[in-house]
Parts: structure tokens; C-alpha cells; sequence
């Protein structure tokens, strides 16, 4: 039986529909689940131990997943014979391995994430995905949601965790989670606890799998300073994880990014991280926006060779051509925007 039942109280099939409706386009998760191993939604949670001390480069060597299913590839396939120039554009964002993002939109976490790890050991890969489903999410801007409660909250880590069952995984938890975690009108003192509790839970829950990958999210270079990021990052779960992530979803250098991170790590205990690259082509604008700036270009391809010590890997976490929001002319957030992502590939 897979390691994660020990934190499940027992695992059984679930029945409920594979169909989701996935931000990131992927259909991969819509055909068949592999193995039994499903805990459904009511089981009762019990406290992870703390996961083996990880160390080093887990990257190393590691093929990143091209998911086939992409809506950078699926539009390009669909308007290739007649569009092969513009089809030839999308090919720079759909043939680059690119994280599957994981929330609400899922009709079933397990049945999601099983496939996608399936699909990736057939191809000699392995699939990333992003957490981003914590309560109060986004602090009700454009990406707002997630789910109502703690509890809540740790049954779908879980059920991830049983997904992913013993085989390798790359998992970023949580975009802006600690990074708008003292922000105005969001979260009260209670709230904030309990969200770095659940991050820290989620970090030891999904090492469990010594194979599994885990890194926390922790906002990026023109955010706030690497000290205010490192305590949160301690109570978070840091000394569990693999490392952390920047720049998800945002347009922060890669330059820049390694020296916060380098900053960031050395007030942590020295964790690995790695940087979002997917869309930093150009840099940020000068005012720092981060919903769909304008004349923003793809970056550097994924890879996990850095030339970087602490650095595991150049990770294409946000999906190129996926909407920040409703800003700037864009679709709802996370919707796939068939200009933006011709623009950003040319």
C-alpha cells in the first residue's frame, strides 16, 4: 500500500467523476487513474512525522514533463494547417515542460494527479505541479478561492500525496500565500497561523515519499525583504522542504531572483531553490505590475542545469498565455489568452 495511507487512516476507491476543469488545459487528467489508493473526501487526518532532512540537488538528471495536453499545444495542433506561422509561436510555449497548476477547478485531486504522474513515468519524466488552494487564496483579488477550511485543506494534500503514491513529483506550494500573508484586510492573526501550520503540514504530509520534490513558494525579488520571507519561511516548514520557489507567476530577472534567493537561503539554513522563468524574458516593468503587464516575453527555457549551487532548476511554473486576470484586457484568471501568448512567444 502506498506510504501516504499511514497519514490517511486508511485508503479506499473513490467513485466520484475524473472530469475537471483545468486552468492550465491540460486534458491529461480526464481519461483513466492508474491503481486503487483514493481516500475520498471524509477520512480522519492525522500529523505527518518529520520527513528525512533533504539535501543536495534532487533535479539533477531529472527529464521535466511535456504535457501533450497543454492549451499552448492543443491551439497550435488546431490551427497548424491553416496558421503554421502562428502555430510555429505557440510550439516556443507548448513543446517546454510546464507545471500543472492544482486547485478548486479539479473535480478529483487524486484521479488529477495520478494520471499526470502516470503519464510522466511512461514518458521517462517527471511532472510538476503548483498547490494553490489554501483558505482565503489570493486575499479575494484576481485569483480568489480556495478551499473553506483547514481541515478541508489538509484532506486535499493528502489525497494529492495519494496521488502522487511513491513515485517522483515536483510540488510548489502555494503562490503568494506567505508573500500576502501579512497583507491589509486579508488575514486575521489566527488566519495567518494557520495558514503557514497548513503549508508546514502540506511540506511534511507530501514528504512522506522520498521521491517526492517540495518547494514553498516565497513571492520574489521586488517583493518584501529576504528577512521578513525567512521567518515566515521557518515557520512555514523550510527545514522540511527541498528548498523554495520564486517568482512564480510573476516577471522578476532571473538575476535578480538568484541574488535574493542566495540572501534568502542563508538565513534559512541553506535550502536549494528554484526560479520561474516562464515569463521574465524582459524583466518587470518599471512600476512592477504583475497582472498581464504589456510587452512581457517569454524567459529562459526550463532546465536543471543553473551553473548555480543553490540553485535546482529554471522551472517554467506559470503557464505562458494564461491570464493574471481581468486586467489589462485579459480573461478571468488562469483562462488560456491566445494573443498574449503569441506576443509573449515572438
Amino acid at each position: 500500500m502506498l506510504a501516504a495511507c499511514s497519514l490517511l487512516g486508511g485508503c479506499t476507491k473513490s467513485e466520484s467523476s475524473p472530469l475537471a476543469n483545468n486552468p492550465s488545459g491540460s486534458t491529461s487528467a480526464l481519461t483513466k487513474a492508474p491503481g486503487q489508493g483514493d481516500p475520498g473526501e471524509n477520512f480522519p487526518i492525522s500529523d505527518p512525522p518529520a520527513p528525512p532532512k533533504a539535501s543536495g540537488n534532487p533535479l539533477v538528471g531529472v527529464k521535466l514533463w511535456v504535457d501533450p495536453n497543454s492549451n499552448a499545444m492543443l491551439r497550435a495542433n488546431a490551427i497548424r494547417a491553416k496558421e503554421p506561422d502562428k502555430a510555429g509561436v505557440l510550439d516556443k510555449i507548448g513543446k517546454q515542460p510546464q507545471a500543472l497548476w492544482l486547485g478548486e477547478w479539479n473535480s478529483n485531486i487524486y484521479r488529477t494527479v495520478a494520471h499526470t504522474v502516470e503519464q510522466a513515468k511512461e514518458d521517462g519524466a517527471v511532472a510538476a505541479f503548483v498547490a494553490y488552494n489554501l483558505p482565503h487564496r489570493d486575499c479575494g483579488q484576481e485569483s480568489a478561492g480556495g478551499l473553506k477550511t483547514g481541515d478541508d485543506y489538509k484532506r486535499w494534500i493528502r489525497r494529492i500525496a495519494a496521488g502522487i503514491q511513491d513515485q517522483p513529483a515536483i510540488v510548489v506550494l502555494e503562490p503568494d500565500a506567505i508573500g500576502l500573508l501579512t497583507k491589509e484586510n486579508c488575514l486575521s492573526k489566527e488566519q495567518q497561523s494557520e495558514r503557514l501550520a497548513l503549508i508546514k503540514d502540506a511540506v511534511r504530509v507530501l514528504r512522506q515519499n522520498p521521491k517526492a520534490i517540495v518547494y514553498i513558494d516565497s513571492g520574489h525579488a521586488h517583493w518584501d525583504p529576504a528577512p521578513v520571507f525567512a521567518e515566515r519561511l521557518k515557520q512555514a516548514g523550510i527545514e522540511d522542504a527541498n528548498g523554495f520557489a520564486l517568482n512564480t507567476s510573476n516577471y522578476v530577472t532571473t538575476e535578480e531572483n538568484i541574488a535574493v534567493g542566495k540572501k534568502l537561503s542563508a538565513l534559512t539554513g541553506n535550502p536549494h531553490f528554484v526560479i520561474d522563468t516562464s515569463r521574465n524574458g524582459t524583466g518587470a516593468t518599471p512600476d512592477n505590475q504583475w497582472c498581464n503587464p504589456p510587452g512581457r516575453k517569454i524567459g529562459k527555457p526550463p532546465t536543471t542545469t543553473t551553473n548555480e549551487p543553490l540553485v535546482d532548476g529554471f522551472l517554467w511554473l506559470k503557464r505562458p498565455g494564461e491570464s493574471d486576470g481581468e486586467c489589462n484586457g485579459g480573461p478571468k484568471a488562469g483562462v488560456f489568452w491566445l494573443e498574449k501568448a503569441l506576443d509573449m512567444a515572438e
